[in-house]
C-alpha cells in the first residue's frame, strides 16, 4: 500500500532532507524524490551513466490504469540532482514494447497510400498507432487546491464530450507546470514539452483542449501534421528510407524534401514534421531513448525560469506534482495512486 505524506509528518520528513540526508528518498520517505546537490552538470546524452546519478536516491512509483501496458500497469524510477541554477532529472520506466508508429503513411498493395488509424478512436482517443510519452504536472505556487491529496487525479475530469475526459483546475488562479515528453514529436527536436494546465473548462468549438495549453513562445505549434495531397504524401525525409526500414516516424523541420515514390507495398513515412520549440516553451532540455523494454529520459530546466507558467523551484521548499506514462496511446495514461513530492538535500 502507498502512503503519502501529509501535515507535520511531511514537513518534518522534508526539512530532514534539507538538513543533507540525501539517503531518505525511497527508504524514508514514502513518494518523496530527494533532489541530491551536485557540483557538476550531469552529461545528457550519457543517459543514466553518468556518474552524477550515483549520488541520487532513486524514488520508485507504480502505476496502473493504462492502455497497452500489461494489465494496464508498469513501474518507473525517479532521480533527480541539482546545481545552483539548475535541475536534473533521470526518469526511466518498463514499457514492453517502443512506440514510435504515430498515424504513418503507409503503401497499399495497390500503390495508393493510407493514413494508417486506431478504427476506434472516436476522437483523440488513439491506442493503435501513435508515440510513448510521459506527463508530469507541478502546482504553481501550491494553487491547486486538493493536489497533495489526490495527485493528478484532482485535475482530471470524466467524459464532459470526450471519450476519456478534461484536463482543467477547479478554480481560476489554480494553475499547474506540465512537462510533456513527446518521443516523437518533441524529443527529436531534443526538448519536453512546456504546457500548463489552467480552469478552462472544455468547448467543442473554443477550448477543445479545455484547460491543457503551451507556454508561449513557439508559433505554429511544436509539429506539423501532414495529410495526404492527391492521395500522396506531400513530404518525405532526406534521407528517403521508409519508417519502417531505417528510418524516423517523424521529419526534423528541414529536412522535408518533396515526395517521390520511390517505395513498396507496405513502406510507411512520418506524417508530421518535428518544429523546433522556442522562447518559453523550449525550457525544458531533454534526451530520450528505449531500450530492452526501459524508457529513459534525462532532463535538464533551470530552477527558476520567471515565467508564470512555470514552477519556480526553491531549494528550501516541498514540492508536489504528477506522473503519468502513455504507452502508445493519446490520452489513456498509466499513473499512481497518490501525488509525488520532491525536496532537495543540501
Amino acid at each position: 500500500m502507498k502512503v503519502t505524506l501529509r501535515g507535520s509528518t511531511a514537513a518534518v520528513l522534508a526539512a530532514l532532507a534539507l538538513a543533507g540526508c540525501q539517503g531518505l528518498g525511497q527508504q524514508g520517505a514514502p513518494n518523496t524524490l530527494v533532489a541530491a546537490k551536485v557540483a557538476s552538470a550531469p552529461d545528457l546524452n550519457r543517459f543514466d551513466a553518468d556518474p552524477a546519478w550515483a549520488r541520487a536516491m532513486p524514488l520508485k512509483v507504480e502505476f496502473s490504469g493504462g492502455a497497452n501496458l500489461v494489465k494496464g500497469e508498469t513501474t518507473g524510477t525517479l532521480k533527480a540532482v541539482y546545481t545552483a541554477d539548475t535541475l536534473y532529472m533521470l526518469v526511466q520506466y518498463k514499457d514492453p514494447t517502443n512506440s514510435a508508429r504515430r498515424i504513418p503513411f503507409q503503401k497499399q498493395a495497390d500503390g495508393s497510400w493510407k493514413q494508417v488509424v486506431d478504427p476506434a478512436d472516436k476522437g483523440g482517443d488513439n491506442n493503435l498507432a501513435y508515440e510513448d510519452k510521459w506527463a508530469m504536472i507541478w502546482p504553481i505556487d501550491d494553487s491547486i487546491k486538493g493536489f497533495a491529496d489526490q495527485g493528478c487525479a484532482v485535475v482530471c475530469h470524466e467524459g464532459e464530450g470526450k471519450p476519456f475526459g478534461n484536463k482543467y483546475t477547479r478554480q481560476p488562479g489554480e494553475i499547474g507546470d506540465m512537462w510533456h515528453m513527446k518521443s516523437v514529436r518533441t524529443i527529436p527536436m531534443g526538448h519536453v514539452d512546456d504546457q500548463y494546465v489552467d480552469h478552462t473548462r472544455y468547448d467543442k468549438e473554443k477550448s477543445p483542449n479545455a484547460g491543457r495549453k503551451s507556454d508561449p513562445g513557439t508559433q505554429g505549434g511544436e509539429y506539423t501534421a501532414l495529410k495526404l495531397v492527391n492521395g500522396k504524401p506531400p513530404f518525405m525525409n532526406r534521407d528517403g528510407r521508409p519508417a519502417n526500414a531505417g528510418g524516423t516516424y517523424y521529419i526534423k523541420r528541414g529536412d522535408e524534401v518533396a515526395f517521390v515514390d520511390k517505395f513498396k507495398p507496405g513502406d510507411e513515412l512520418a506524417a508530421h514534421i518535428s518544429n523546433p520549440l522556442a522562447g518559453d516553451r523550449a525550457d525544458i532540455r531533454a534526451v530520450n531513448r528505449w531500450d530492452n523494454g526501459v524508457v529513459t529520459t534525462v532532463l535538464s530546466r533551470k530552477l527558476q525560469t520567471g515565467s508564470k507558467f512555470d514552477v519556480q523551484f526553491d531549494p528550501a521548499k516541498r514540492y508536489a506534482f504528477g506522473w503519468a506514462v502513455f504507452d502508445n496511446a493519446a490520452v489513456r495514461h498509466a499513473t499512481p495512486d497518490d501525488a509525488l513530492f520532491m525536496v532537495f538535500g543540501k
